[in-house]
């Protein structure tokens, strides 16, 4: 049996996180070439390249990314180790890993995660957001996370991956006060022409704005595509272009980022999705995050006036993609 040299692991794990061999340098008080010999045994013993070369720039290789997430765990797990030993860490905490999607408003990965910093026991919250959903789906098929947060089931033919369907609501176009008001009259078709902050193209929450845009024969300036939708709620309260965001969060989004609502899509969804490796979902701090987000939903979305799915343990654990093409309805704020 071949072992794992931890001292290997862990110089892997300083280059990775800082992004090149002269910055781990200074970290780990070790000359270049010693580390970099280190990493190329870690390589063999692997079979298994870690970095590839992008210019100047090393660039994690599939297997390196799966071993950067390995070895913060098992480094995490060590220090939890020495602080339980000392007796200054107490019970040792379960661990809740999520993968969360840049698209997914913060707000709801909030509302979602609350049960875990909250339960009875305690649990050692892990999140990663800089990821892809696929790239999530394989970690969680590798047993590298327990739950992936997304606006859009897993593809199907994953083997071993189960989607739960949270919720869905309406949509609201939100924007700066001044372009708010300048799209408000005349919606929908005030939206021709305007300056638009959108989701990226692999986004469910952008396919189906597209599909919507198209029916109702409008082209927008779509000026940024961005992934993460904290950024473009930013970018929005700096007027620099109209965005989406889920209808039940519209009093926190306007309040957050000083924005107002230009109109409503009811029937646009946006759905919400937890995905995990198991047909039903055995982890207690998983379990209760799913409650917890799926009660929420329920909750704002029955206020709002257009429903949404019902807790997912009364669900089967696979379900479809929803046809995200909307009916005509819209809604214009007044004044």
């Amino acid at each position: 049996m071949q072992w794992l040299n931890y001292h290997h692991l862990l110089y892997f794990w300083i280059v990775a996180r800082e992004g090149s061999i002269a910055r781990a340098t200074k970290e780990l008080r070790l000359a270049e070439p010693t580390i970099r010999g280190q990493i190329h045994r870690l390589e063999q013993v692997l079979g298994e390249k870690l970095f590839e070369r992008s210019g100047r720039r090393l660039v994690l290789t599939e297997c390196g990314r799966l071993a950067y997430d390995y070895a913060g765990e098992i480094f995490s797990m060590g220090r939890e180790f020495m602080e339980v030993l000392k007796g200054r860490g107490g019970v040792r905490p379960a661990r809740l890993r999520v993968g969360v999607a840049d698209v997914l408003p913060k707000a709801i990965v909030r509302r979602a995660l609350e049960p875990a910093l909250h339960a009875d026991v305690p649990i050692r919250l892990v999140c990663h957001g800089d990821n892809s959903v696929e790239e999530f789906i394989d970690q969680l098929t590798a047993h590298a996370l327990d739950l992936v947060l997304a606006d859009a089931p897993a593809p199907p033919g994953r083997a071993k991956v189960f989607n739960h369907r949270l919720g869905e609501c309406g949509t609201t176009i939100f924007g700066a006060a001044s372009l708010a008001r300048s799209r408000r009259k005349g919606f929908p078709q005030s939206l021709d022409a305007a300056p638009f902050l959108a989701a990226g193209l692999r986004s469910a929450r952008r396919l189906g704005l597209e599909q919507w845009f198209d029916e109702h024969a409008l082209q927008p300036n779509i000026v940024a595509e961005i992934d993460d939708s904290s950024l473009i709620m930013e970018l929005g309260q700096g007027g620099e272009g109209l965005f989406t965001g889920p209808s039940f969060l519209e009093s926190e989004i306007c309040g957050r980022y000083t924005v107002q609502v230009v109109g409503r899509l009811p029937d646009l969804r946006q759905q919400f999705y937890a995905i995990s490796a198991e047909r039903r979902v055995r982890h207690p701090s998983v379990l209760a995050t799913c409650d917890a987000i799926c009660e929420r939903l329920v909750t704002l979305a029955s206020r709002e006036g257009c429903g949404a799915v019902g807790a997912h343990s009364r669900q089967s654990a696979r379900h479809g993609r929803r046809s995200a093409r909307p009916s005509a309805r819209m809604i214009a704020p007044r004044g």
